[in-house]
């Protein structure tokens, strides 16, 4: 398990944060976040008595949350209770404070709206399309990204079609079509291009996103032609799927002399509209 420890900033004050790059995760010491919303002058002591009462109130959010060593103020790395971005949504409906509404946004700021890459839950297609606009993407490059959401909603619900309910089953499937046509997991593909808890979609070229639109939708034409019955079968059908994308970048590569898929990210290559008119009025 590769994690990296990182200090985030909410209100001038500083929680512990843990990034789980195998679970694609961040991971936030309960405590100071305990500290930031009940301005507590013993937050351990507050979290002990809080986690005692849900405990007995049959909480299974704190039965879940585990421990993870962090740099204590002594500078020594030391086990503290630790939850993920989900859990701790829960646990501040447990707490009364005039920041739990200020802290949920932050808390989304930093990623609970991509808890699940692998379903990738845009609210509506309109509301993508002013926000993939105000960040810089081309109308062309728009148009695409809403092809492939499409296509991933007719996907899944093939695979739930098929049997398959959970996250994590959902997350296989992606990973083996993924692998097919790219050669790596989504994992390694964020990896690849410098990405952590970014949509890897939302950091595709064009070229990237039309292959990955092709696999899934060759994997749900497969899928409703085969009418697999057991994860195990789907995993094929995602595999079969995944190698006909696979086919199409071989040949294009092998048309362009280079490769399809690019380390490149988003970042690199547009530039969010409020950023660009900023800089024209400095001009």
């Amino acid at each position: 398990m590769s994690q990296q420890e990182a200090i985030k900033i909410f209100d001038q004050t500083k929680i512990r944060t843990v990034w789980d790059s195998e679970k694609e995760k961040w991971y936030f010491s309960v405590i100071d976040v305990i500290a930031v919303l009940t301005d507590s002058v013993d937050a351990r002591k507050y979290w002990n008595k809080l986690k005692q009462r849900l405990v007995e109130e049959g909480n299974e959010t704190v039965t879940n949350c585990h421990q993870l060593k962090m740099t204590a103020s002594d500078g020594k790395q030391r086990l503290t209770d630790v939850a993920d971005i989900e859990q701790l949504l829960r646990l501040i409906q447990s707490i009364p404070s005039k920041k739990a509404e200020p802290l949920k946004r932050w808390l989304a700021e930093i990623g609970s709206q991509r808890i699940d890459q692998m379903i990738d839950p845009e609210l509506t297609f309109q509301m993508a399309v002013e926000d993939y606009r105000r960040q810089g993407y081309s109308e062309k490059w728009i148009e695409n990204r809403l092809k492939s959401i499409r296509t991933r909603k007719e996907l899944t619900d093939e695979w739930e079609r098929s049997g398959v309910h959970e996250k994590k089953d959902f997350a296989v499937l992606t990973n083996i079509l993924t692998k097919a046509w790219s050669g790596m997991t989504t994992g390694e593909y964020k990896q690849f291009k410098g990405l952590t808890k970014e949509n890897l979609r939302d950091n595709m070229n064009t070229l990237e996103l039309a292959l990955n639109t092709l696999a899934e939708a060759a994997t749900t034409e497969i899928s409703r032609n085969r009418n697999p019955k057991s994860l195990a079968e789907s995993k094929q059908v995602a595999k079969s799927g995944g190698e006909t994308a696979k086919l199409a970048r071989l040949d294009i590569e092998r048309k362009t002399g280079k490769s399809a898929i690019s380390s490149m990210r988003a970042s690199d290559y547009i530039r969010p509209i409020e950023d660009a008119e900023a800089k024209e009025l400095k001009e």
